[in-house]
């Protein structure tokens, strides 16, 4: 049975979640009486819909049901989780927040999407202030993990480590904040950056666009991967954080940044960052912008998420969470279901070549694996190694189809084992694959029998298989 959860406010933050708890699995309710609100989230999930699944090897979670509510009870009534995302006014998230408990389910968690306010301050009108929270994203909510957690003296730790769990549960990292502070953690850390830029701007040492070049072309890369004081520990050298702090803790006293002294933003410094924004980006749209956004941070996050580190390790983690089950092994069996994601096109515009056997690599390790090779099996004993493929490409792919692939087996004899691959594009068949391993010794690194139960069962499913006739395109392999 699907989990509901209430978004109240269908901005870029209230959009971004709604799209992020449907794409995984749970069932939407919005409420938002602004006029364009339905069109601006469906935009949202749309967006959405190309970019978080290139993230991950498997398929998602079925989609949730999104819908609109003309009034809070019918948006709220039932659900598990509420996320606020009203306009940071305290007058107006209070008054919303009275509204909300008195149809809510009392067990339900209230999460505030607030960037600066604390739990205290959204709790003081309450009827059940043990019931609010701070649960702050970032944009797009829909991509990036992080999201700050923030309870008062008020909260039950129970209820902060629900959230914890039902927030890993759908793909975030949360950080749970150990005191209040107005603008949490990481606001704090871009509301800095984001004063010293406007004196650069206003002083004429830098430009928007070099301001930004500074951060994406040099530490604001380091950050994605390492954060601040991992970036600071390594560039102390052997020696570690002790020795950086030695050579350069000296320069805190120095003069090098405005800190808190904020620049006063009269109109003419206004106008001065706008026109400089404007020649920067103003050729693309907002969303050519976002497109362009959400294409290089998924292949990022892909690239960390190869390595194991950063986001990349929260992707991973949860991409285990929703593995498909060991199927009926005795008929083809669906062993790939993915999205295509941007990394995997070529100059044309289409899927590269390799990414079709890249497809049924992928393929043949879930298949693999099923029978019992393992990453246990790997270390410890042995391996199947590729010694042939034969493909036939049928069809073009593009960027954010959805491939599956369907493995049957032709024949499992002795040290040979034979595999074919239907890799479907959205329901069309763009490409068959026909695929000879040899079982291999990982001691030896030659090839030698699998163990008995693993030749047993290959045997088996291959007989089985063999009710479903051998496909026309099957034969090519082994033929030397």
């Amino acid at each position: 049975m699907k989990r509901t959860v209430a978004i109240l406010g269908g901005g870029v933050i209230g959009g971004g979640w709604a799209a992020r708890f449907a794409l995984m699995g749970w069932n939407v309710r919005v409420f938002d009486p602004g006029a364009g609100a339905e069109a601006a989230v469906r935009a949202m999930l749309e967006r959405a819909r190309a970019a978080l699944p290139a993230l991950y090897d498997v398929a998602l979670p079925d989609e949730g049901r999104l819908t609109f509510h003309d009034t809070i009870s019918a948006a709220v009534a039932g659900a598990e989780w509420i996320q606020e995302s009203a306009p940071e006014r305290l007058a107006l998230k209070r008054k919303l927040y009275q509204q909300v408990q008195a149809v809510c389910d009392p067990a339900a968690i209230i999460g505030s999407s607030t960037s600066g306010f604390t739990p205290s301050e959204l709790q003081g009108c309450a009827t059940r202030p043990e019931q609010i929270i701070v649960a702050h994203p970032f944009n797009p909510v829909y991509l990036l993990p992080l999201v700050e957690l923030v309870g008062s003296q008020k909260t039950d730790p129970a209820l902060l480590d629900r959230a914890t769990d039902l927030m890993t549960g759908i793909g975030m990292n949360p950080l749970k904040i150990r005191k209040e502070m107005p603008a949490h953690v990481a606001d704090r850390f871009l509301e800095a950056v984001w004063r010293e830029a406007l004196w650069l701007v206003r002083d004429g040492v830098a430009t928007t666009q070099e301001i930004d070049d500074a951060i994406r072309m040099g530490f604001g890369l380091r950050w994605g991967q390492m954060g601040l004081f991992e970036t600071y520990r390594l560039a102390g050298g052997p020696a570690g954080m002790k020795h950086f702090i030695a050579q350069f803790g000296p320069a805190l006293d120095w003069p090098w940044t405005k800190l808190m002294d904020v620049p006063e933003l009269t109109e003419d410094l206004i106008d001065k960052i706008a026109a400089q924004s404007d020649a920067q980006s103003g050729h693309m749209s907002i969303a050519e912008l976002e497109s362009l956004r959400d294409g290089n941070l998924t292949a990022m996050m892909r690239s960390l998420k190869a390595r194991g580190v950063a986001v990349g390790k929260i992707l991973k983690d949860h991409e285990k969470t929703i593995e498909p089950e060991v199927p009926d092994l005795m008929a083809p069996m669906v062993t790939l279901d993915r999205q295509v994601p941007v990394d995997w096109v070529d100059g044309n515009g289409h899927m590269n070549e390799s990414r079709y056997v890249q497809a049924m690599s992928e393929a043949s390790d879930r298949f693999l694996a099923w029978i019992g090779c393992t990453p246990d099996y790997i270390a410890t004993r042995g391996s199947w190694f590729t010694v042939e493929n034969h493909v036939r490409y049928l069809a073009e792919v593009m960027i954010g189809d959805r491939l599956t692939a369907t493995t049957q087996v032709l024949e499992a004899k002795g040290k040979k084992l034979k595999l074919f691959y239907r890799i479907e594009c959205n329901g069309t068949l763009a490409a068959t694959v026909e695929q000879l391993l040899i079982h291999v010794s990982m001691a030896t690194r030659r090839a030698e029998a699998p163990p008995e139960d693993m030749a047993a069962l290959t045997q088996a499913i291959a007989e089985a298989h063999a009710c479903h006739g051998v496909p026309d395109a099957a034969g090519a392999t082994g033929r030397t």
